[in-house]
């Protein structure tokens, strides 16, 4: 990394380069960064790269803790092996053989249901049962909402476009209780968001087209399954990296070409469409970069400050993203002591079981090399939409309520012997209903050359935020290499 000291980028760089600025060293502002160099060294335009972040490491919230033999992920721990945009690029970087899936044993999924752990039924696909009579001896769901599911098959489609809450799609083809039991704790507990406001076109989109396609979302995912290849079957949708996620931006970071600033933060943005370069960006120490593009990869509200001066409306549309925010709190047990609590990967928790933890993954059961053979490591999820007064309490409080849980819903009595919490405040974005429309006025409030990638768009996992990254640097280069070819 360099560190910059003139004040102005008016010297450093000769008329013809283009200078392009990202602003926030998460994944997606790493893999915009990323790419403008690789187009770059594919015989693309000419550009410089100045990378700003306002911590002293890059990664935002993909960070890896290795304590010894242990790996703790403090953020995300895998991502969907469907999404191919993380798998590529860390084949990209040389990371082909740190890939792997999850463990392939004991991939089950429990759900607390009145206090004690339920499996999920064989053949569910998410939420979505697709073999019968796994599904109707599991005491999940009651005969009555085993019934109401069943009716998936004769309620009528919705054929229009239009948006809807994820609750109100789930009650309108399987009930009340199988939202209760199944889409809250599983599809909402996936952005840790509420069921009531959440955007099923802007996080659940798939269920929405196998609606419209097969009329039923059993029979549509019973065709997905028929149309899956053998050997999927038995494959895990997770895919993560044998040291760990933070691995991905350690090697990320080795290939970036872009001038890096680390511990800066940019603080104002202004725009002068008849300057040679248009953007001009004040950094906290009184230096500026102008720039023939900006990329703003940070959280909404935080790119919301900085377009304020310059594009208010703007401003004022990316304060309106709602956040929310969380923890994980993972704890490390000897074998000796707890045994294997679950034989699966993890615990989700529906709401109504009013439980301090929203979530439990048993994280080396789930994927190996994260412990030793003879250590358990659990990671508890908290806050979110449920309880976010939970953030306010001290680590110590955080361990003890979790704790509580885990002894009343696993019979864990031991303590552990090692703890470690990491907080998101504000680091998790709400896909209220009306969700992409909201996203598409905003984006074309923005002029050319700035664009905006990250979670708060159109995807919060680690694919979606590099393709965001990635398509963002590629528009950039498109718009700009134009302006400096016409005549």
């Amino acid at each position: 990394m360099t560190a910059m000291h003139s004040t102005s980028t008016a010297a450093l760089l000769p008329d013809d380069q283009l200078h392009v600025v990202v602003v926030g060293g998460g994944i997606s502002g790493m893999s915009a960064a990323y790419e403008l160099s690789r187009a770059a060294r594919d015989g693309g335009p000419a550009v410089a790269v100045t990378l700003i972040e306002r911590e002293a490491r890059l990664g935002g919230k993909v960070v890896t803790e290795r304590h010894g033999p242990f790996i703790i992920e403090g953020g995300p721990d895998s991502f969907m092996a469907q999404k191919p945009w993380a798998a590529e690029l860390a084949r990209e970087i040389g990371l082909a053989d740190e890939l792997m899936v999850a463990s392939p044993m004991r991939r089950t999924t429990w759900v607390l249901i009145r206090g004690r752990p339920q499996p999920l039924p064989e053949g569910m696909l998410l939420i979505v049962p697709t073999r019968i009579a796994p599904f109707a001896f599991s005491p999940l769901i009651s005969p009555f909402g085993k019934l109401r599911m069943a009716l998936d098959l004769f309620v009528p489609a919705r054929r229009d476009d239009g948006d809807e809450t994820l609750a109100e799609f789930i009650r309108r083809r399987l009930g009340s209780e199988a939202l209760d039991r199944l889409a809250e704790p599983i599809l909402s507990g996936i952005h840790s968001a509420e069921c009531e406001r959440q955007s099923i076109m802007a996080t659940f989109p798939r269920f929405r087209e196998l609606e419209k396609r097969h009329g039923s979302l059993i029979r549509g995912m019973l065709a997905a399954r028929r149309a899956a290849p053998p050997s999927s079957a038995h494959q895990s949708p997770f895919m993560t990296l044998r040291g760990g996620m933070g691995s991905l931006v350690e090697r990320l970071e080795q290939h970036l070409t872009a001038r890096i600033l680390t511990n800066r933060q940019a603080t104002a943005l202004t725009y002068d469409a008849t300057a040679a370069r248009p953007y001009r960006l004040r950094l906290d120490d009184g230096a500026t970069l102008n720039a023939d593009a900006v990329i703003l990869a940070t959280p909404s509200y935080i790119a919301a400050d900085l377009v304020d001066e310059a594009f208010p409306a703007l401003a004022d549309a990316l304060r309106a993203i709602r956040y929310v925010s969380t923890a994980t709190i993972s704890m490390i047990y000897r074998r000796s002591d707890v045994g294997t609590p679950l034989d699966g990967y993890g615990l989700v928790i529906p709401r109504s079981e009013q439980t301090w933890i929203n979530a439990c993954t048993l994280s080396s059961v789930k994927f190996r090399y994260r412990a030793p053979d003879e250590y358990l490591l659990l990671r508890c999820f908290v806050g979110g939409s449920r309880r976010p007064e939970l953030l306010a309490r001290a680590d110590d409080d955080l361990v003890r309520l979790a704790q509580s849980d885990l002894r009343a819903i696993l019979g864990i009595t031991a303590s552990p012997v090692l703890t470690r919490i990491y907080r998101w405040h504000n680091g998790n974005p709400q896909y209220d209903v009306g969700h992409l429309e909201s996203i598409a006025a905003l984006e074309a409030l923005a002029p050319d050359g700035l664009l905006l990638a990250g979670a708060a768009y159109r995807g919060v996992g680690v694919p979606d935020c590099i393709k965001q990254g990635r398509e963002a640097a590629r528009r950039v280069l498109e718009m700009v290499a134009a302006r400096y070819t016409s005549p």
